[in-house]
Formats: structure tokens, sequence, C-alpha cells
């Protein structure tokens, strides 16, 4: 019967045909597949061993859906398990899973998906976002957010010649977490402080999460107007997070949600908030928990909170998440998880941000510059200066550049001037940036995209250290450490280089890479 079933999903894919059902076996032939789950990307195209569950959490974005590069497409609306055992694809879904061949390139497949399972919304998250860099007071302050540091902080933003752009402070702003106040010990007059950042040119966020602590007056109001997710005895229930322990909102009760929504709106109208850092959200606080809204099904808890968070968002032009389910093609801002500053995890971000784009999430920001993982800034870690301006350059040409580490203080005169030559660069591409991310709102394609998606069925479906801005923009920072010169893939056509230099495409250069050098090419037309 096995036989006869695989035989029976071969003759539909040789016919281009579409089907559903709630298992398949799809042969992986000649195709390069790619995974919904933003943290695999270093892992694509997927092979033999290769493992995924949608029920697990991988802490940033997953998007239900398999593509390929010869036209294919599997989709669920639901969670899903996956395994490639020999040189085949095994997939099992709770809801059906539906294959659709739609031609013969990464491209066409994704058009595919995105015309019928995440249309774009035609909406741009606030342009200051991708026209000016970003600043996080994280590193920086960590859980000490107060108003004199973060101040400082924004003096010597604008000190040191960097343009204001959107400043988001971090955790620990707060009362509490569920209490969304300015802490009266660390903020002395919360909203001159935001008129001054305002005046200076800034635009600012906060850091916001979906859990109470459970030992204030907030909490005692939401438990007993049952605004909380339960536990199987059915009390409100505590579950252990990065910070602690806290109760956790229902947000598929609508009154729950219409609470939320208040407060945010409260700090917009109250000090002139201008948007949030919807952080947490994540698959595993939500195991074992029970909903009192019957639109939340026990079996999708946890995906289901995750994209209800997600929807707060839409009402805040200026927003970033790191834990995602489903919600491509809507005005949300989607940032790669958290980075250790190594080089290592240096290598993730381009691989992750093309994922996100071939899977619908468009509006990206590559984690934090030099890495966001504060424990690495900790006691007496080694700064590694020349990863922090080789993460600045690959930075440089995505979507949206964010800094958060100080690069006037951990870096010498050489270094600083790299990063600040970084900045500079952006500078000169910021309006390409920002007309492929109008585009993107209309269109869906993605704004950063792979050799493979632009120039199909050239050998290109697993090379994961340069991007293409566009069609016609070629990026190759280094992201290795000690690294003076790199091998650079020119597609065919006429690039000229970032040194002025014209190539014919087509094959492998090498060229040598001084420490303030981002190997940038633009299409000669």
């Amino acid at each position: 019967m096995k036989k006869i079933t695989f035989l029976i999903i071969n003759l539909l894919l040789f016919f281009n045909a579409g089907f559903s059902q709630q298992n398949m076996e799809i042969p992986v032939g000649k195709s390069a597949w790619y995974v919904g789950i933003s943290v695999h990307g270093p892992r694509m195209p997927i092979s033999n061993g290769y493992s995924a569950d949608f029920d697990s959490n991988y802490g940033n974005q997953a998007q239900p859906l398999l593509i390929s590069n010869n036209g294919q497409t599997v989709w669920s609306e639901q969670s899903y398990k996956m395994s490639v055992k020999n040189d085949t694809i095994f997939i099992s879904s709770r809801g059906d899973l539906i294959y659709y061949k739609s031609g013969n390139t990464l491209k066409e497949a994704f058009k595919y998906a995105s015309k019928n399972y995440f249309p774009p919304e035609g909406i741009l998250p606030d342009e200051l976002l991708f026209s000016e860099p970003q600043y996080n007071t994280w590193i920086e302050l960590m859980y000490n957010q107060n108003q004199k540091d973060i101040m400082q902080y924004a003096k010597s933003i604008k000190g040191n010649g960097y343009p204001a752009g959107v400043l988001m402070i971090d955790d620990n702003w707060q009362e509490d977490y569920g209490k969304w106040d300015f802490h009266p010990g660390r903020f002395y007059a919360p909203k001159q402080m935001i008129d001054s950042l305002h005046d200076m040119g800034f635009k600012v966020m906060v850091w916001i999460c979906p859990f109470v602590s459970p030992d204030c007056d907030v909490y005692r109001m939401l438990d007993a107007k049952n605004m909380l997710l339960k536990d199987a005895s059915g009390q409100s229930a505590i579950v252990r997070w990065w910070n602690g322990a806290s109760g956790l909102l229902d947000l598929s009760n609508p009154e729950t949600m219409a609470w939320f929504k208040k407060e945010l709106d409260y700090l917009q109208h109250e000090y002139g908030v201008d948007g949030f850092k919807f952080d947490a959200g994540d698959f595993n606080h939500y195991k074992n928990l029970v909903p009192k809204n019957t639109l939340t099904s026990i079996e999708n808890i946890s995906q289901d909170q995750c994209e209800y968070y997600a929807r707060l968002g839409l009402d805040y032009p200026l927003n970033e998440y790191r834990a995602m389910w489903k919600m491509a093609g809507q005005p949300i801002v989607n940032r790669l998880r958290d980075k250790a500053h190594n080089w290592a995890d240096l290598q993730t971000l381009i691989p992750g941000i093309l994922l996100q784009g071939i899977v619908g999430y468009n509006f990206t920001c590559p984690d934090l510059i030099g890495g966001g993982e504060f424990t690495s800034f900790l006691g007496d870690a080694k700064i590694d200066q020349v990863l922090i301006v080789r993460s600045a350059q690959v930075h440089a040409l995505m979507p949206m550049m964010q800094f958060s580490v100080a690069p006037w203080r951990v870096l010498d005169h050489e270094h600083l001037e790299a990063v600040n030559k970084a900045v500079e660069i952006r500078q000169k591409y910021t309006d390409r940036i920002l007309r492929l991310a109008r585009e993107s709102a209309i269109t869906g394609e993605p704004i950063v995209r792979s050799l493979e998606y632009v120039f199909p069925h050239k050998g290109y479906a697993d090379i994961n250290d340069q991007f293409l801005l566009g069609d016609d923009i070629l990026v190759a920072p280094v992201v290795r450490k000690g690294v003076s010169e790199k091998n650079i893939i020119l597609p065919s056509g006429k690039w000229k280089s970032w040194q002025g230099k014209t190539y014919k495409g087509n094959k492998t250069i090498t060229v040598n890479v001084e420490l303030q050098d981002i190997p940038i090419f633009e299409l000669v037309k």
C-alpha cells in the first residue's frame, strides 16, 4: 500500500497536479527544498537527516511552508512534523497538507505561495525603520534602563555623528511585568525624556511582553476576570521564562486583548511613545496551558497565542517581533533571534535573512550589530573589534540596521572608522532599500534575495554568504575571521565592483577585502 501511495504522488508530481492530505512522502529528486523555520537558514536546502517539528520552540519566526527551487510548495494551516530520509521528505500534519507545483523556479513557487497563503497587505511598517539605523539600549544598559543613561546614549549617538533613527528602550523600563508604566525610581520625568528624544530626531519604542508578575495588583485583577491562561487544574498558570515566573495573558480572550491594547495606547497618549518591541510569544511558554476562549484549540494553543500576539502589532507601525507564527505579508518587523558575539553566529545572519524572505517575512532585521546575546558582553568578556566591523557591514545593505553596543565605547579609532564607513555606505543605498521595501509591501517579494531566486538553476541553491539587494546589487560581506580576500560568485552579466572595476559574470572571482570594504557589485544594464 505504501509503494502504491508513493507511486501515486510521483505521478501527481509528474503531471504538476495539486493535492492535499495529512501525510505526505515527496521525493527530493533534483529539487532544493527550504523550510519555513528562520533559525534553520544555515541548514538550507534540506538534506538527508534533516528533521523539524513546528510544535518545537525555535525562538524565532516559523511559517508552515516548504518551498522548492523547482516551483513546488507544501502548505498547512496547522503545525506539522517532517524529516528527510533516503532522499524522501516525510511530512505529517494535524491538518491538511496542500501540495502544488506552480512552475519550475524558486521565484514561481514563492509567488504562488504568497498569493494564495499570505498575500501582502500593501502596507509598510514605519519607514524610519528602513531609512536610518536603529538603536537599542539593551547591551549598554541591560536591566538598568533609566532616564539619565538613556539620554546619554542618545546624545552619544548624535555626538559621534550617527543619524537619529528609532531608539528602542529595552526590558526593565517598566514598573513590573504587566504594569506598563515607567518605573518612578528610574524615570523621574518620562514625558520630558521622550519629548527631548523627539526633539533630537528620534522615534521611541519601548519593550513589551505578554507576561504578568504574579505578586502585583494587575495580576490579581486579570486573574479575577479570567484573562490569564490556565493550567490543567483550572488555576491561572505560573510560567517559568528567562526573567522568572509569571502569569501569561490569554490573548484569545477579546477582553484581554482590549486591556493590553489600552495599556499600550496609554503609553502613546500619556508619554508620546511611538511604538513597541514585542518580545516573547515563544511556543514553549504556552505548552500544556488552557485558554478560556473557544477560538483557540488546546492542540494549537502555542501557535494561536503567538499569532494573536502578532496581530496586536498591526495597530502600531513601529513594531518589532522575534517569535512569529504565519503572519507573512503583514506590516510586521521580524528580527532574527539573539546572536552571540562570535563568528559562528555572524555566519548565520545572511542565510537567516534569505530564508525569511522566501517564506514571506520581508521586513526584517538581522539582530543587533556585534550580537544581541547580552551574556557575551558581561564582565571581562573580550570584544572582537573586527567582528563588530564585519557585523555592521552585513547589516549595512540589509532591510534594517540595528546598533546596541556603542561602537564609540568599545572600538579604537581604526575600527570605529570602519563602522562609520558602513553607515555611510548604507546611506548611499537608502533610497534603493526604501523603494524595494515599498514594492515588497505590494508584491510580497523579498527585499534581500538569494542568487537562486534571481538566477535560477545555475548551481546557486546553497550559496549563503552573499545576497542580492533586489535583482541587481550583489553584496558579499566578510563573515569569517581572519579573511582578507574572498571568493565571490558573479552571475551572468557585467558587474561593476565597489572599487570601480567591471567584471564579466558567470564565474567566481577572488578579491582583496580591506577592513573598511564591503564587496558590492552592481549589474551594468
